[in-house]
């Protein structure tokens, strides 16, 4: 599975379009600059499952951030800044 973000910015959630879906799990890691977890996700994905938002993400600091992204066998990393 493959994800794909709508904005490498965000506020208070993320916004992932997935491609080559398949019942799977995806892992989803926030790291700060210092590479410290600030926030993880873990759910299910269906084959049909396109689109799927990660909200809950207000109570971060301002800043850039690496989203590591693991789904099946594939794994991505992707870095964002959370703005105003």
């Amino acid at each position: 599975m493959h994800a794909r973000l709508r904005s490498m910015t965000f506020i208070d959630s993320l916004f992932f379009e997935l491609s080559d879906a398949t019942d799977s799990s995806l892992k989803a890691v926030l790291k700060d600059e210092k590479g410290k977890v600030c926030s993880m996700l873990e759910t299910e994905v269906g084959c049909a499952q396109k689109f799927f938002r990660w909200e809950g993400l207000n109570d971060l600091p301002y800043g850039v951030y690496t989203l590591e992204l693991t789904g099946g066998k594939v794994e991505q990393r992707m870095r964002l800044v959370k703005r105003v």
